[in-house]
């Protein structure tokens, strides 16, 4: 079996030698294999084979190999070159272009829109694989190149072999895609405009549904896809599993027990509303009508009536959402999911529902519990204060983030960072010894945790935490680290809520969140301190806790007791 070189970007072809010269596909009359094999030539007259890597041991390889030797041409060493998806469909579009502007004919569409989707869907499962939850094409046009970034993790990272795919290729692989969206704005993918709607593919035998959104920035259009592996098996994991504390867990199950109100989840994008929601939608009990009003569903909740709802970039089809929620009224439930509260529609439906004696449940885009009835009742999604302020209303508020989980086989001591001292601070910056020791100081004598307690990443990470991507070798999943509020045992916050006094509101928080370290009541606890509880159990880089919520020396860094 003969080896292959592997060519995962644009830079390395061009740093071929010999030089890679042209495509020999016409030549040869192979074009029918465009996407999968291309014979080409280098600069010196030989010849070799650019070939997916599921193809480089292919029949239609080896017979490509015979039929040059059988020609006379003379195979390069090595004679097989494995290519991505992109890139290889940019080898055959450039021979394929010159090829119909000198025989004066459209190339070969349907081939070319086959081989786009195989490029698009090899972009897709690698996603899958790394268990990215976003894919990001930013096309810049003033540019031969554009970057495919993923996130993983909560990270936005672009891999090496897709930091740099030729931008023609990228924007027609983005046109072909959009050929299959339901519910878009547009018959056409336009780069000039926003677009948004959805898009389902099955990758390695899972469906998948796409969540497309794009944006037209100054130098080219930017597409998200939002992955969502619809699997009819899997179910959410358990809120310990989450990350989330025992007693915060009780606070749960006890609201959970009272009828009407509403539930709310707040965080910023990517941290993990939607799979608690759903977990607790999926312990409510089976005697109880539970229906849910999603854009679109994105977990299986068994025991409920799931409905996607799906809306346009523009408000001209509010009344599809309007009358959905109607039919659901008469439906006699007694939970309800709606996915989120984003805008006036959802805000009419939420001031309908939430005092009808329905337990309601949300999420919310809210960077802090404290800011969840400031978003409601912002102009942009127009609940009343008055409702808001109502007891009854706002059954329990939470706020939660997902932090990077130290890999426990490869995490580090303090020691350990001494001994092959090399060291990055939370900015990313090269920091000498002196300032790691005045660093670890603080953390001592300010939040009194001895620095024995202490790990952080490993960089190389091990064979428990080996990642393709880098800045993730060293850790093993996330964790949630979560504040919660809870109106109906706290009427100092339905007044400040009241009065929009956001400055009282932020000192009760905060003499609150120092009151519950003391008496160890991690569920009235900011997110900040649950943070720095998991640090000291080992379960966080101080790094990444200070990246999220700040420096060590704000009030919410107080000393740490049990939690």
């Amino acid at each position: 079996m003969f080896k292959y070189l592997e060519i995962p970007t644009h830079e390395s072809l061009t740093r071929l030698v010999p030089a890679f010269e042209r495509s020999l596909a016409q030549e040869l009359d192979v074009l029918s294999l465009r996407g999968r094999v291309c014979p080409v030539c280098f600069s010196d007259g030989s010849v070799a084979v650019f070939a997916l890597l599921d193809y480089c041991y292919d029949d239609q390889t080896q017979a490509l190999l015979d039929l040059l030797q059988s020609r006379g041409f003379r195979l390069n060493q090595p004679h097989l070159f494995v290519l991505p998806p992109a890139l290889l469909l940019a080898v055959d579009k450039t021979a394929t272009e010159q090829i119909a502007a000198s025989v004066g004919m459209q190339a070969d569409r349907q081939s070319q829109q086959g081989a786009l989707c195989a490029a698009f869907n090899d972009l897709l499962r690698w996603g899958v694989e790394h268990q990215a939850s976003d894919i990001h094409f930013n096309v810049n046009r003033h540019q031969y190149s554009s970057a495919v970034f993923f996130t993983i993790s909560g990270r936005y990272v672009s891999p090496a072999h897709f930091a740099s795919l030729p931008t023609s290729t990228v924007l027609d692989m983005l046109a072909v895609a959009w050929m299959d969206i339901e519910g878009g704005n547009g018959a056409v993918f336009d780069p000039m405009i926003e677009q948004q709607g959805r898009l389902n593919r099955s990758i390695n035998g899972q469906s998948l549904l796409l969540r497309w959104a794009s944006l037209a920035t100054d130098v080219g259009p930017s597409v998200c896809l939002r992955l969502l592996v619809m699997n009819t098996t899997h179910l959410t994991p358990t809120l310990q599993a989450l990350g989330y504390l025992p007693a915060q867990i009780d606070l749960f199950e006890r609201v959970q027990l009272t009828e009407g109100g509403a539930v709310i989840l707040a965080g910023t994008v990517g941290c993990g509303k939607s799979t608690t929601i759903a977990t607790l939608m999926r312990v409510i009990p089976t005697d109880r009508k539970v229906i849910t009003l999603e854009d679109p569903v994105e977990y299986l909740i068994p025991n409920a009536l799931q409905n996607t709802v799906c809306r346009s970039v523009t408000e001209q089809d509010d009344h599809s959402f309007d009358s959905k929620l109607k039919a659901i009224k008469r439906s006699a439930m007694n939970d309800l999911l709606i996915g989120e509260i984003r805008d006036h529609t959802t805000g009419r439906a939420f001031m309908d529902l939430a005092a009808c004696g329905v337990s309601l449940y949300t999420t919310v885009h809210a960077g802090s519990a404290l800011l969840i009835p400031e978003r409601l009742g912002s102009s942009f999604i127009g609940v009343a204060r008055d409702l808001l302020a109502t007891p009854g209303i706002l059954k329990l508020l939470v706020y939660q983030a997902l932090m990077a989980k130290l890999c426990p086989h490869c995490c580090l001591t303090v020691e350990h960072v001494l001994e092959n001292f090399h060291w990055r601070c939370a900015l990313g910056q090269v920091r000498n010894q002196q300032w790691f020791e005045t660093w670890l100081r603080v953390i001592e004598e300010r939040l009194s945790v001895p620095r024995s307690v202490l790990r952080f990443r490993r960089e190389q990470g091990c064979a428990h935490c080996k990642h393709a991507i880098a800045t993730l070798r060293g850790t093993v999943g996330r964790t949630v680290v979560a504040e919660m509020i809870d109106p109906l045992g706290e009427p100092e916050f339905l007044q400040g809520v009241k009065h929009c006094d956001g400055v009282g509101l932020y000192r009760w928080f905060s003499d609150r969140s120092q009151r519950a370290q003391v008496d160890g009541e991690p569920q009235r606890q900011s997110a900040g301190q649950i943070a720095i509880y998991k640090m000291t159990q080992g379960l966080l880089d101080p790094r990444t806790v200070q990246a999220r919520f700040g420096g060590f020396d704000t009030r919410q860094t107080e000393r740490v007791t049990r939690a």
